[in-house]
């Protein structure tokens, strides 16, 4: 039996210098497969638009334009920053018209300029959003074009499967056609095999690049919602400067007298109401000493405490109630939610906790507004397959590691230690919702005493450490020093008539 001069060829050379073939019936469906797969190789070459050597217009328009974005960011973080300087020196002076008013100044400049910001920071995710839109479109198109190619494939290796040893062998082949065209299915198998490989990794691309559009949809409705809230603190402070202007008249002894005035007995101080998110208001003598406790063990100062709460209660007004079924985080949350509510003994369904929001999830609980996920390491619950509150080693996947079980230890009670109390830490419980502020902040960095560290710690409180200098949030924690100024003079009050 000899050869013919397409045996010496590869596999793919063969298929194109043989495929008319007279006699090979099978050498053509392997040639016709063969030349599938090399459309198939050309597809997985194809890049994505975020990886092209050669952006396209649109492309190009918006990295000139997040350009731009970013030179005018960088002069709005300027303008915030020289007046938080500014405001920093003037709290530090005796109180006056003329440092209220530069201060109610220096904090209408700063919002202002935190909206831009804030503006400019939507704008900029519009745009990737856009670009993310158009790379899941690719995705979606280069995924079908691969279906079809695989389809195709897997049509040709069936017809090359169904043929029988009978059928082969009548086909006139020599042997050595027979084990060269045997190598050419078993190439084609293999190619098969790392096509549907390259299909999965698309996929994978793909949901990737979904949950980053939703993520990006998530913080463009969540700068949204702080533009809002940033808006209102704009138009309180603008009425606040009419109205000291329009009753003093810019005269510096009627403004002392309106202080004076405004200065109240120990008693009315104490029956004003602290409002708190997720339990009934108390009185602001009672949220005072419960502040000066924490502050006592924490280091943190009492009025910066009130401070976030009060902000948290402002906030929980947009929030409103709801329901830890449909607004919690469904893997993150509320698998130790259960736990949490099983070990303090109540129903979870009628536990108040924060509802969604335009974005993100609700499912934060109590006056200090901790989510499950985060009261984990302050109220003593661990995975049981990790030992730990926080994943620390990362020996899981995050979902994995939310699933649990969980498990609560009065060990690692970060509250119940510090208290000295018999039983479980609870997110609704004043006290320990008082601590657990406290102690967030501390780990926050505000124990340090500074107006920057407590204003840092209260951002880091509310947008986490790496937005915590986000212009876009500032305005959270402007209203939490706002507060805390007020606060620390009802509490500076309260000492000077105790005397």
């Amino acid at each position: 039996m000899g050869t013919s001069g397409c045996d010496i060829l590869s596999p793919i050379a063969r298929a194109g210098r043989c495929m008319y073939h007279k006699h090979s019936s099978v050498g053509f469906i392997l040639t016709a497969a063969l030349i599938i797969l090399g459309l198939v190789a050309s597809l997985v070459s194809y890049s994505l638009p975020a990886q092209s050597a050669t952006p396209t217009t649109t492309e190009l328009a918006i990295a000139e334009r997040r350009a731009q974005l970013e030179r005018e960011l960088a002069n709005l973080e300027d303008l915030i920053r020289q007046q938080q300087v500014l405001l920093d020196s003037k709290r530090g002076e005796r109180v006056s018209l003329e440092r209220d008013l530069a201060i109610l100044d220096a904090e209408i400049k700063k919002a202002r300029a935190a909206i831009r910001a804030q503006e400019l920071a939507i704008s900029d995710l519009e745009n990737e959003i856009w670009l993310k839109n158009a790379t899941i479109r690719e995705l979606d198109e280069k995924i079908e074009r691969k279906r079809e190619s695989l389809a195709g494939l897997i049509r040709r290796t069936a017809q090359l499967d169904d043929l029988s040893l009978v059928e082969i062998l009548l086909s006139e082949k020599t042997l050595s056609q027979f084990f060269a065209e045997y190598d050419d299915f078993h190439t084609l198998k293999l190619a098969l095999n790392a096509s549907f490989r390259d299909l999965e990794r698309l996929r994978k691309d793909n949901e990737t690049a979904r949950s980053q559009l939703e993520n990006q949809r998530a913080t463009e409705e969540e700068l949204k919602m702080l533009h809002e809230l940033q808006q209102q603190r704009l138009r309180d402070q603008e009425r606040e400067q009419a109205r000291i202007l329009q009753v003093t008249q810019g005269q510096e002894r009627e403004y002392q007298q309106l202080i004076a005035a405004n200065e109240r007995s120990a008693a009315q101080i104490r029956s004003e109401l602290f409002e708190l998110r997720g339990s009934a208001a108390i009185n602001l003598g009672d949220a005072i000493e419960l502040a000066s406790f924490v502050g006592a063990r924490t280091g943190v100062r009492p009025a910066l405490i009130l401070g976030v709460l009060k902000q948290e209660t402002r906030l929980g007004e947009f929030l409103g109630n709801g329901s830890w079924r449909s607004d919690m985080h469904p893997t993150r949350d509320r698998p130790l939610f259960q736990v949490i509510t099983a070990t303090l003994g109540v129903n979870p369904d009628t536990m108040p906790v924060s509802a969604k929001p335009g974005y993100g999830w609700g499912g934060a609980m109590g006056p200090a507004q901790f989510i499950p996920s985060t009261w984990a390491c302050y109220g003593g619950y661990i995975n049981t397959r990790t030992n730990d509150c926080n994943n620390s080693a990362r020996s899981f996947d995050w979902e994995t590691f939310w699933a649990g079980p969980w498990v609560y230890r009065a060990d690692k009670d970060r509250l119940r230690v510090v208290r000295g109390k018999q039983s479980p830490s609870n997110p609704w419980d004043n006290q320990d919702a008082f601590l657990a502020a406290g102690i967030l902040l501390k780990d926050n960095g505000a124990d340090a005493g500074t107006l920057y560290a407590e204003r840092l710690a209260a951002m880091r409180y509310f947008a986490g450490w790496a937005n915590a200098n986000n212009p876009a949030y500032s305005f959270y924690g402007d209203g939490v020093m706002g507060h805390a100024a007020y606060y620390q003079r009802q509490i500076d009050t309260l000492k000077e008539l105790s005397r």
